[in-house]
């Protein structure tokens, strides 16, 4: 990678666009004070991403801009542009997975504009980029708009005057161990970030978790429900399915028995109509008491069938209410379950009370109806003794109209059972609209259910069942099932995507922590190798410089307070160790071996030897130098320009310059003067030109 060419066009004092061409190792740019020959290196600075306005000599990003002058307009924005031969491919660019990925450019141009609002604008090879963008390029090839690459005018000894711990960060940029302070700063923002994501997210399921359980208790209980809607459809399709078989056996039986009676009946109207008319016989007392006697025995048994119904219910309800009572003893704490559980214990009492009086009532009805068929009994037995007193005559009109009453007793029974019949099946229509409510639709399924009896012993039984079933589908609710159940698939999705988030972030701080310290180890690593290369070639370049001596780096160790700690009298202090840089030197003749001890001279020679030793352990593409040679004398000054030839074989270097030995050294001379129109011009000059305009 080399440097090709400079672009500058109404930076601060170059109005007109002007183009340094950099096609050989070493360029030195003359002219005299205030011709603004610096403005050519702090054009290279600002285009390679300074963020510094005082830095370059301003107060705003407009101070940038041309002036203008009593020829010439002002202007309305700066703009420069480097470019780069990028032959070897060497320019690369981080993705967002911090992957470097090369750029396939064989020229790289950067340009970076200015306006007079102070807006900046940066463009590479054409496209509007990011200055982190620009950062992150350049940082790839161990060059920027600082560092011991570009030494501005009056920076010589910098390096000198900085605190350890900045020159450490000086001699880190020159081993090129910058890209990965780059990227150790570009993880621990991504780890920032991260890890306020992962609290966000966490936070999140912290307010999810909640709803969540409380939807899945509902779901839970709707489950349930499901499961007993399940239990009470089987035992629904048995009763149903036996009710429907009785009532249709009842039914076939009635029919039968009515057209048998009525067959009789009318049999017996014959004969009478045969024995001819006679007189009409006072009713037969007995008969009309027995058949009082039998409807009172059928109304005695539809009323026990009811108070069996109304007993099966209660006693559903007492089984319910005496296990919510033994619940409710297990968290005796409780006060609503306390409030609850006495609330029951008063029901149960009165529950209790219902079925005494209920199976007191069965009980009471059962003796009555054994009582009168005990009568019926006794009325058969007299009915039977006056069949032998009566003359053969009557006895046949009386067997007759014996027999027509007992057949009208027994037709009168068949409609009472007719009546029993209706009830049983409007009782029957109803549990089928009733279980469809609590079951839906499949409530017509008890058609398909297959049994051979229709044994109403056990239905009592079965009834019970269901009524328990029923009244635990009542406690529990099953409103808005599906759309509470739709809400738990929803809430437990965003809670699966937000711990898959969670373990994601995991997985990310993880990965991020461990290239922090990967880079951090290599920093350190590098950085050790570095100090030693860096020691030998400072060794040399001083010995160099000073006919003798020594110069040394030695790494020291500074406690650094922790940031965010208060001090406190009570407490000791909470520090963290901190590498810094010492310089150590020796002159040769002299008992100095302390930085402030040295004369002017001395600091810059000293700077120098730092920085060319620097360069040339890790040579940057480019070494820009402005007026660093201004105090050096003239054997110093041939002790320079050795030492730029020996730095050109590795680096490209831009000098600028007032010293004829320095300039006699440049392959390219190039002279900037400040033109009638008060704007500086560029010209390429020869030696003895360039002393002339150096003057």
């Amino acid at each position: 990678m080399r440097l090709k060419n400079l672009e500058i066009n109404g930076f601060k004092s170059f109005s007109k666009k002007t183009i340094l061409e950099f096609q050989k190792s070493i360029v030195s740019i003359v002219g005299p004070n205030g011709s603004g020959k610096s403005n050519v290196v702090e054009a290279l600075r600002f285009v390679l991403g300074e963020q510094s306005i005082k830095s370059m000599r301003g107060s705003l990003g407009s101070d940038l801009i041309f002036k203008g002058s009593k020829n010439l307009p002002k202007g309305s924005r700066a703009t420069v542009t480097i470019y780069f031969d990028n032959s070897d491919k060497i320019f690369k660019l981080s993705n967002e997975m911090g992957e470097n990925i090369n750029l396939n450019y064989d020229i790289i141009s950067i340009s970076r504009e200015v306006y007079s609002d102070g807006l900046n604008k940066y463009i590479l090879n054409g496209s509007e980029v990011r200055l982190k963008d620009i950062n992150n390029l350049l940082s790839s090839v161990n060059i920027g708009s600082s560092g011991h690459h570009i030494i501005s005018q009056g920076e010589a000894d910098r390096i000198l005057n900085a605190s350890s711990k900045d020159r450490r960060e000086m001699v880190e940029d020159a081993l090129g161990l910058k890209i990965y302070q780059y990227k150790i700063k570009e993880a621990q923002r991504k780890l920032e970030r991260t890890t306020n994501n992962m609290k966000e997210v966490s936070l999140l399921r912290r307010e999810n978790l909640p709803h969540l359980n409380f939807l899945k208790k509902q779901v839970d209980k709707f489950e349930k429900a499901k499961e007993m809607q399940v239990e009470l459809l089987d035992f629904y399709c048995e009763y149903l399915k036996k009710e429907e078989i009785y009532i249709e056996n009842e039914k076939k039986i009635i029919l039968t028995d009515k057209k048998q009676l009525e067959h009789k009946l009318s049999s017996i109207e014959k004969n009478f109509s045969e024995l001819g008319s006679i007189p009409e016989e006072k009713e037969n007392v007995a008969y009309v008491e027995m058949r009082e006697m039998e409807r009172k025995i059928s109304e005695f048994r539809l009323q026990k069938d009811e108070l069996s119904r109304k007993l099966g219910r209660t006693q559903a309800i007492l089984e319910l209410k005496e296990n919510r009572v033994k619940m409710s003893g297990k968290c005796p704490v409780c006060g609503s379950v306390m409030a609850r559980k006495e609330e029951d214990e008063k029901d149960l009492g009165e529950i209790k009370e219902t079925e005494s009086k209920i199976q007191t009532e069965i009980s009471s009805l059962m003796e009555k109806e054994k009582e009168l068929i005990q009568k019926i009994e006794s009325l058969k037995i007299i009915i039977d003794a006056d069949k032998d007193k009566k003359r053969s005559g009557d006895v046949k009109r009386l067997e007759l109209t014996m027999d027509k009453n007992k057949i009208l007793s027994e037709l009168n029974l068949v409609r009472i059972r007719e009546d029993q019949l209706l009830h049983i099946e409007n009782d029957f229509i109803n549990e089928i609209k009733e279980g469809e409510v609590l079951v839906g639709q499949e409530i017509t399924s008890y058609k398909s259910f297959q049994t051979e009896t229709a044994d109403r012993n056990s239905q009592e039984e079965m009834r019970k069942k269901i009524e328990r079933i029923k009244i635990k589908l009542e406690d529990i609710g099953s409103a808005g099932g599906l759309e509470i159940a739709k809400e738990f698939e929803e809430v437990t999705q965003r809670d699966n995507f937000l711990a898959k988030e969670m373990e994601d972030l995991e997985i990310s701080i993880e990965s991020l922590r461990k290239l922090m310290a990967d880079l951090k180890e290599k920093i350190d690593v590098e950085f050790k190798e570095g100090i030693k290369k860096i020691n030998i070639e400072f060794d040399k370049f001083f010995s160099l410089m000073f006919d003798g001596g020594t110069g040394h780096l030695s790494v020291v160790i500074e406690n650094k307070k922790k940031k965010g700690e208060e001090e406190s009298e009570e407490e000791e202090e909470e520090t963290i160790p901190e590498q810094g840089i010492e310089i150590n030197v020796s002159l040769p003749h002299k008992k100095v071996k302390e930085l402030n001890a040295l004369s002017g001279g001395e600091r810059s020679l000293t700077s120098i030897a730092l920085l060319f030793a620097m360069s040339q352990v890790n040579p940057p593409p480019f070494l820009v130098l402005d007026e660093t040679d201004a105090a050096l004398d003239e054997a110093n000054s041939r002790k320079y320009g050795d030492m730029l030839e020996k730095l050109s074989k590795h680096s490209q270097l831009v000098v600028v310059t007032h010293n004829r030995e320095t300039m006699s050294r440049a392959d390219i001379l190039y002279g900037v003067t400040i033109g009638s129109d008060g704007a500086s011009k560029l010209l390429s000059v020869k030696l003895d030109e360039a002393a002339a305009i150096a003057k």
